[in-house]
């Protein structure tokens, strides 16, 4: 595993860099003879904890748990606590042109890229997932829109709509600040900003999330299906939040062994190995 710092210009987008210091920790299969080059497939992944840290549970364990499965891996550590919009999705967007920029020497396909996000993480995925195409994301970084194109998004118990009804507040007070417009808290409502460029996605989520209310994946699926975009999802009975791999891997309370959520590695893997 290498760990590289992640360059973004935050005063092209009139954001401060303050506090801001990103990294890319990557975790690839090596190289060797006997294997030969494989254009692997690779995932970024976006660990949660509600815009105000990144969860451990939720990066280098799942970053295993898929290189074993030989999809090269990478973890976003991305700038929290009260770094105004759109800090996070720059320079998420910034590592996922490193990870192209770099597809031979971490022998993956380049058009076989994935962003996944957890609770808060899922948020910055899918706000990559709908903005990679946007100017608010390349005109900062000096970027091609296909420079930061995600090929797919995978979304575990995922924070997407800002309605106050459904959001977890604290990771939308935490994204747009105590003064966050109407407008803004609109903008980064994702289940409104679903268009024909967002890519093919896996949600997985628990019926009684009490953190991060269903609703969000089930507001989600439904603009996935109107604008056409294919998806799998995956709706547990119970569970609650922040299972991570709901196993022994990951777990730290009883609360977060859940053997039948558990699946949803495997199935994400099986999904991500057949994305065309």
């Amino acid at each position: 595993m290498e760990t590289i710092e992640i360059k973004v210009d935050y005063s092209a987008a009139g954001l401060s860099d303050e506090g801001c210091a990103p990294t890319l920790d990557c975790y690839t299969n090596t190289y060797n003879d006997e294997m030969g080059k494989r254009k692997r497939r690779a995932v970024l992944i976006c660990p949660g904890g509600g815009y105000d840290y990144c969860s451990e549970r939720e990066a280098e364990p799942v970053a295993l748990r898929f290189l074993g499965a030989g999809i090269n891996s990478f973890v976003l550590r991305y700038s929290c606590v009260k770094k105004k919009f759109p800090t996070a999705a720059l320079e998420c967007a910034a590592a996922i042109r490193h990870i192209r920029a770099n597809a031979d020497k971490y022998d993956i396909d380049p058009d076989k890229i994935v962003v996944a996000g957890f609770s808060a993480g899922g948020h910055l995925a899918g706000t990559l997932a709908n903005f990679w195409d946007s100017e608010l994301l390349t005109k900062p970084l000096g970027c091609s829109k296909e420079d930061i194109k995600v090929n797919g998004s995978m979304l575990c118990y995922p924070v997407l709509t800002s309605d106050p009804k459904y959001t977890h507040e604290g990771s939308i007070v935490n994204l747009l600040g105590e003064e966050g417009s109407d407008k803004l808290r609109e903008l980064v409502s994702l289940e409104n900003r679903v268009h024909s460029g967002t890519p093919p996605t896996f949600l997985w989520h628990c019926s009684d999330d009490g953190c991060v209310p269903v609703e969000n994946s089930l507001f989600y699926m439904s603009a996935l299906s109107r604008n056409h975009i294919p998806f799998e999802s995956h709706i547990y009975e119970y569970g609650g939040h922040g299972l991570a791999l709901c196993d022994a891997t990951t777990a730290t309370w009883e609360g977060h062994y859940q053997p039948v959520a558990a699946e949803w590695a495997k199935l994400a893997i099986d999904w991500i190995l057949r994305l065309k």
